[in-house]
């Protein structure tokens, strides 16, 4: 009797070790990743990161981008974030100054374009630019030209038919509302958008609505993504991109690792990958303004001919400050 318990406790015990170490095998390979990036290139990410670790618990969480980044301010370094990615540069700033971003000083930074350089505590990601995009069957149906500059915008023949990102929720957004700003003058530019917000069907959450909305021909103007209205027009939707008369407003987004999780080598693997492979990738598919000192990338139907306009004293201070003005 004794020999038969004695094989019965050695046995729960061997299943017992067997369980903690599955159970430590799966926490080390876990990699949690916070992103605003598009669907599509989620789905990307998804299928590239599947590919090269696939052995790898990697869980990828969408949120918008003023979302993902209070949800990052709030939580600190006691989030289950790994891997932020997909932040503008003005709300990584402020993540740097909470002290919740790790040093990334051993990253090769010469490979990139002074312009987006500016902290060792995020790598750039990509820079995105907005545009007048217009759904052309949408406008003819109504007998309307298309606008091509702010004014354009709010004549009262467009009421109903524009949508425009949040700039509260919305990177996207929030680069419209700086762009009129910093060119016009900030009083000038809430006068304005008073007077727009009588043509716009929605503010949308997030930097994607209003591309969404011109391929459902739920609008005709959007003012969105220049990539985001690119990939639509490759994947057959006919739509028409247009530049600011001021020029386009452009922003720069990174990624970074979440202070303390960069000792996990399953955190530092999937970082490295996405630095090193992914995002030249991501860069090369849908985002090809150029980051690189080296690499200059064409897409088929992409505005070659983009001119910025001044983005300057894009800090997430001034941000706060013009949002609080914001009362759409």
């Amino acid at each position: 009797m004794k020999k038969v318990l004695s094989r019965v406790l050695s046995l729960l015990m061997v299943c017992a070790m067997a369980l903690l170490l599955s159970g430590c095998s799966t926490a080390d390979n876990k990699v949690i990743i916070y992103t605003s990036a598009e669907d599509y290139r989620v789905e990307y990410l998804t299928s590239r990161l599947k590919e090269e670790f696939p052995d790898y618990q990697i869980v990828i969480e969408y949120m918008a981008t003023g979302n993902h980044a209070a949800k990052l301010k709030a939580e600190g370094t006691d989030t289950e974030c790994d891997i932020t990615y997909d932040l503008e540069y003005p709300y990584l700033q402020e993540l740097e100054r909470q002290g919740i971003l790790t040093d990334l000083s051993s990253y090769d930074y010469s490979i990139y374009t002074d312009n987006v350089i500016e902290s060792k505590h995020y790598l750039p990601e990509a820079i995105y630019s907005a545009s007048i995009i217009v759904n052309p069957a949408v406008l003819s149906a109504k007998g309307l030209e298309a606008p091509k500059s702010f004014e354009d915008l709010i004549k009262p023949e467009y009421k109903g038919l524009i949508s425009m990102p949040n700039p509260k929720s919305s990177g996207t957004g929030f680069m419209v509302l700086k762009a009129y700003a910093n060119t016009y003058g900030e009083e000038a530019a809430f006068e304005y958008f008073d007077q727009l917000a009588q043509n716009v069907l929605q503010f949308t959450s997030s930097g994607s609505g209003p591309v969404n909305a011109l391929i459902q021909q739920e609008v005709a103007i959007g003012l969105g993504m220049t990539a985001q209205a690119v990939t639509a027009i490759n994947n057959g939707t006919p739509l028409d991109i247009y530049n600011f008369d001021s020029g386009s407003p452009f922003s720069v987004y990174g990624q970074s690792v979440i202070k303390g999780k960069e000792s996990k080598p399953a955190v530092k693997a999937v970082f490295d990958f996405m630095m090193n492979t992914f995002n030249m990738e991501n860069n090369a598919r849908f985002y090809p303004e150029r980051i690189y000192k080296d690499t200059l990338n064409v897409i088929e139907n992409y505005p070659s001919d983009i001119v910025y306009c001044d983005m300057s004293n894009n800090t997430n201070e001034e941000r706060q400050r013009l949002l609080d003005k914001w009362k759409y």
